[in-house]
């Protein structure tokens, strides 16, 4: 049985302690963590390496048999000082996690891929890989974009988080996916939602609260697993108005594993 982790998005409201309980409690093996907010002011939930807070999360982590797979989310802008995310990547290497999850904000290319690169290689220093995750509505907005951002960088240590709604949303398919190198492709995101995308003013708040289930709706999301490698790493992440309360989770792995099962 392939081994299932959780985004935080899908319970965002949940800070980590909760999250890694509820996860454990509805049998998922990892979780994501939002240890940074996404823009000034977002939800997050902060750690210090060494600090007691951690301490208490890893002890937690122990008792409910549930990993750290990621830790999120650091948005490439251009006023990015990446010595600034030392404090982030040292949580989340003493966490455990295998990456840290970050965006393109940046609409020069050559800065980005510099930005990237010092990142990539000061996360290498605390053994994580940065995976950069592409949206339609940001700058590094497809498959394509993201792939290049890596290319220009060169770093051992880097991937693109393939997310099945931005993938598909964004223009992207399978065929792509089956042409892309397999040390870029370490973990994916899975959910699903119409086949059809909403409108362009939509986008956004279907990814943020109105993602379905996997298998209930019309992604190719079988032939995305298919084009994937055997071992790359999966989570679900399903933040949806209709999922909300004590069983969101619960449900969320559920109907993902009978998917997965059946599949």
């Amino acid at each position: 049985m392939r081994p299932l982790g959780v985004a935080h998005l899908t319970a965002l409201d949940l800070a980590p302690e909760a999250l890694v309980r509820e996860a454990g409690r509805a049998g998922f093996t990892s979780v994501g963590l939002r240890l940074h907010p996404v823009m000034p002011g977002g939800q997050a939930y902060p750690l210090a390496a060494g600090g007691q807070k951690l301490g208490e999360l890893k002890a937690v982590m122990a008792g409910e048999g549930v990993g750290v797979a990621d830790i999120e989310f650091v948005s490439l802008t251009p006023q990015l000082l990446v010595a600034d995310c030392e404090a982030l990547l040292a949580a989340g290497a003493e966490l455990g996690a295998a990456s840290l999850t970050v965006s393109g904000d940046d609409e020069d290319g050559v800065r980005l891929a510099h930005n990237f690169a010092a990142l990539c290689e000061l996360a290498n220093v605390y053994g994580l890989r940065v995976d950069l995750e592409f949206m339609r509505w940001r700058p590094v907005a497809t498959l394509q974009q993201a792939l290049a951002v890596l290319t220009a960088a060169g770093q051992g240590n880097s991937a693109v988080l393939v997310d099945a709604l931005h993938l598909f949303r964004s223009g992207g398919d399978v065929a792509a996916i089956a042409q892309v190198h397999p040390h870029y492709l370490r973990a994916v995101q899975l959910c699903d939602a119409p086949l059809q995308a909403p409108a362009e003013a939509l986008i956004i708040q279907e990814a943020r609260e109105g993602r379905l289930l996997p298998g209930q709706g019309q992604l190719p999301l079988v032939a995305l697993l298919d084009a994937l490698p055997a071992d790359v790493q999966l989570s679900v992440e399903t933040p949806s108005s209709a999922l909300q309360g004590e069983r969101r989770l619960k449900a969320a792995r559920d109907v993902t594993r009978a998917w997965l099962d059946q599949g």
